[in-house]
């Protein structure tokens, strides 16, 4: 499998509540990966849920045998352990995994319906591909035609020469800070955004032209969340403060 593009996500442990197998009960853990192949970094804050279900009765819904919940940090590639109680393991059961890759309550990937596993089995790593999970796709609110950019840290910024964003579905921003061009990624998740890999052209820029571009490029480093408003979008910080108002030309 090309390395390149494919996300190995992380393992820290944490059984969900109520899902623990009891004090000094024998455990086994199921180890493995779960990946995904789109060319995109989570943001700070996704968690990885990977559950262990009883899928044996078609009239039922499935039932939990387990559920580890990762906060993913750092850096990958990194894996999943998942302990269970064997004593919940009931012989001609069938039984599989789901996963999913969520932030603030959104889900933005989840295994296409679940993978199903043999227990007991060998001690092979199982490893789990993601799918982008609909609502997780770029902000409709974002991606369209360029957007002016209104005001920085609550100044306006003059509408000659225009300083414009313009985001694409795959995840790219681009446009004029000034007199300098940007372009780079963006990663969004519900309302948290980050930009990330900015790089703009060198041109020398007369003041105040050249000031308006430097905080342009400090306030996009800065955004962390954005809000929709029928002005246009708020690009806010940390802190909820807005840093950028956006506007239609």
């Amino acid at each position: 499998m090309e390395r390149r593009g494919i996300l190995i996500l992380a393992a820290g442990l944490g059984l969900a509540p109520g899902l623990a197998p009891g004090a000094g009960a024998q455990t086994a853990a199921l180890r493995g990966s779960a990946t995904y192949l789109e060319r995109m970094a989570l943001p700070p804050g996704a968690v990885l849920e990977v559950a262990l279900l009883d899928i044996s009765r078609a009239d039922a819904a499935a039932e939990a045998i387990a559920t580890v919940r990762i906060p993913i940090t750092g850096s990958v590639p990194v894996g999943f352990v998942l302990p269970y109680d064997p004593a919940r393991i009931l012989p001609r059961h069938r039984y599989a995994l789901r996963a999913t890759i969520s932030l603030e309550g959104q889900t933005l990937f989840r295994t296409g319906g679940t993978q199903a596993v043999t227990l007991p089995g060998p001690d092979a790593p199982v490893e789990l591909r993601l799918r982008r999970a609909a609502g997780g796709e770029a902000a409709p609110g974002l991606v369209g035609p360029d957007w002016v950019v209104a005001e920085i840290e609550g100044r306006p910024v003059p509408p000659q020469p225009a300083a414009r964003l313009h985001f694409t579905a795959e995840g790219r921003v681009a446009g004029i800070a000034g007199c300098n061009r940007i372009a780079g990624g963006y990663r969004l998740a519900g309302q948290s955004i980050t930009f990330d890999g900015l790089a703009s052209t060198m041109m020398a820029c007369l003041p105040p032209l050249g000031e308006q571009e430097e905080r342009f490029k400090h306030a996009l480093g800065a955004v962390r969340r954005w809000r929709p408003d029928p002005a246009g979008p708020l690009l806010l910080d940390a802190g909820n403060r807005v840093l950028i108002r956006l506007a239609r030309p």
